[in-house]
């Protein structure tokens, strides 16, 4: 038996001594994200917009850093895509395609000014040194000889992208470029931080995403929370994982929750806190086409329940702290119209979020953006006017009831390690377990 414990005790000594001391050392943290899936038809841009074509996109940071590297996205691709050039500048402002020349640099991958990307795949740029401040905007653009075979994008990007053929990626400005909102094959920025530093995830629909927000605006409730953040912790980014008409259990606009979880939430560099806010796009499409019955009704709660149950199982196994967010009533909406039996479906998922042990903290968005006289209604002051989706000063009202004292290191599950000892003597009962209490 001795023998045994003391070469258990050397190897755990061993597995210690193997891990490298982080003090100091520098390490790459998401500064911003998109969700991809494949655009809508309407989305989508004709083929030949894309030959030899460049497209400037504006992304607004949310922490800063010396340098950084950029993610290219081919993940619904269904073949490889080629990517002759790729630059990124400091935009002269958020509603322009004009750039500061002087900042105009070109990205490598594996020391080449081209990229090919595998269908399915995503592909990271070399590190550049190329200081960035928080919170400040940055172009990426891309030069497609051919367009891709199937687009991967993110539609809902309430941001003004510029669409002009030939390779002009180090152009100035791009007079007569065609616009859309959406973002196209990209789907990060990153930035050398400081062990410190961690990134929030909000995973979530169509208001985590911004419907509602202003185009060039960066008002999201994210873009709220990315600013109070660099007043308190500066250290601390926050990714926008959100896709307008989301779902938690079956595919809508892009793949449901957990069909993208790995990618969007345990794939993002530093991702130490989740903020999921989904549901109300399955509560309301229950009964979008006709009513059904109490039992289903009560089954498709259950359903959901079990998605958020595997979301916080899953966060956990990769020391990730699970917040959730309670989801917003949505009476009055003429696209969902609930009735009493969407709204007792909504009461009852969010009784369970707030209860204890189910996440690790909870943000109650319902009780700040209900109106009190008509609880089920959003505040008038907070709707964008569809009665489903905030308006600007809505997202700014949710930002501002999140608590920044969730995002402290010591919120963080713990990891647990078990062993096991098959040759140790008889022992009395064990202490009863203590679990650490978790953050609310």
């Amino acid at each position: 038996m001795k023998k045994n414990l003391l070469a258990l005790l050397a190897a755990v000594g061993c597995l210690s001594a193997a891990q490298p001391d982080p003090a100091g050392v520098a390490s790459w943290l998401g500064s911003w994200a998109a969700s991809q899936q494949i655009p809508e038809p309407q989305n989508s841009l004709a083929p030949d917009d894309l030959r030899d074509a460049t497209l400037r996109q504006l992304v607004h940071l949310s922490v800063g850093g010396l340098a950084l590297r950029v993610h290219l996205s081919n993940a619904f691709g269904t073949a490889p895509l080629r990517l002759s050039s790729v630059h990124i500048a400091r935009p002269v402002s958020t509603s322009s395609a004009a750039i500061d020349p002087l900042s105009d640099k070109a990205l490598t991958f594996h020391g080449a000014r081209g990229v090919t990307i595998p269908a399915g795949a995503e592909f990271l740029s070399d590190p550049l040194e190329y200081p960035v401040a928080p919170l400040s905007n940055l172009a990426v653009s891309i030069h497609f000889g051919d367009p891709p075979a199937q687009q991967t994008g993110h539609p809902g990007s309430r941001a003004t992208s510029y669409l002009i053929h030939g390779d002009l990626v180090s152009a100035p400005d791009l007079a007569g470029a065609k616009k859309v909102a959406h973002w196209y094959q990209l789907s990060g920025v990153d930035v050398r931080a400081g062990t410190a530093a961690a990134a929030i995830v909000a995973l979530g629909d169509s208001i985590t995403d911004g419907h509602g927000a202003t185009t060039d605006g960066n008002d999201r409730w994210t873009d709220a929370l990315a600013r109070r953040l660099q007043a308190a912790s500066p250290n601390l980014s926050v990714l926008n994982e959100g896709i307008g008409g989301n779902h938690l259990l079956t595919d809508g606009n892009g793949p449901n929750a957990l069909a993208r979880f790995d990618r969007d939430v345990l794939a993002q560099p530093g991702v130490r806190y989740l903020i999921v806010l989904e549901g109300v796009n399955d509560l309301g499409g229950l009964t979008r086409e006709h009513e059904v019955s109490p039992a289903d009704h009560a089954a498709f709660v259950q359903r959901i329940l079990s998605v958020y149950e595997q979301i916080v199982t899953r966060a956990h196994a990769h020391g990730i702290t699970a917040i959730g967010a309670t989801i917003l009533p949505y009476k009055g909406s003429g696209y969902y119209h609930p009735g009493p039996a969407n709204e007792e479906d909504r009461k009852a998922v969010n009784d369970w979020i707030r209860a204890p042990v189910r996440f690790d903290a909870v943000v109650d968005f319902d009780r700040v953006m209900r109106d009190p006289a008509q609880p089920d209604r959003l505040l008038p002051a907070y709707d964008s006017g569809d009665h489903l989706h905030p308006s600007p000063a809505g997202y700014a009202a949710m930002a501002n009831a999140i608590p920044l004292s969730l995002f402290t290191s010591d919120s963080k599950p713990a990891p647990q390690i078990a062993f096991t000892f098959d040759d140790l003597p008889a022992h009395s009962a064990l202490p009863p377990r203590r679990d650490a209490a978790r953050s609310r």
